[in-house]
């Protein structure tokens, strides 16, 4: 999605793969519909549909549920949020981040990824964010400029060179 009303939404997963399969799940039934030799009964149409659908639909729904990210800049504790894990805005190193965009900066190898997992899911790019205990950790994200933009955003510099209230790397 992107930057709306002081926040970042990008959802884990999108329904096409759903829609796709429910397409062609209805191509078949009508052309079993209009070739009668096939003559599949409809209690099997049904039990079909509602197997393939019900996979298919609970993969969409837990890729959604782990995999999407959002910013929610305001409230009382700003938070960026990967499936259930939060980290805190104030815990993120801005200047990390304008380093990573630079080019400057990246990764330290093993970094965790957010949301869990062994890798970044197939689809996205891993997001790196220095935090304040000094991890590194990366973010899966589809879009990793509407992200960052985001966070810098949220993420706002004190006058000390340090971002949030609790500054960062743990000064």
């Amino acid at each position: 999605m992107g930057p709306a009303g002081g926040g970042y939404a990008e959802p884990g997963a999108s329904w096409r793969p759903f829609w796709l399969v429910a397409g062609a799940l209805g191509l078949l039934v009508v052309g079993d519909q209009l070739l009668p030799a096939l003559a599949v009964p409809s209690p099997v149409w049904a039990l079909v549909l509602l197997a393939v659908l019900g996979v298919v639909g609970a993969g969409v729904l837990s890729a959604r549920r782990a995999w999407g990210v959002r910013v929610d800049a305001e409230g009382a504790d700003p938070a960026l949020t990967v499936g259930r894990e939060r980290v805190l805005l104030a815990d993120v190193d801005a200047a990390h981040l304008r380093a990573v965009g630079a080019g400057t900066a990246g990764v330290d190898a093993g970094a965790p990824v957010l949301g869990g997992g062994w890798s970044v899911p197939r689809g996205r790019a891993g997001l790196p964010l220095r935090l304040a205990d000094g991890r590194t950790v990366l973010v899966p994200t589809r879009d990793p400029g509407a992200l960052t933009t985001a966070l810098l955003t949220a993420v706002r510099d004190t006058p000390e060179g340090h971002t949030g209230t609790k500054g960062t790397l743990g000064s």
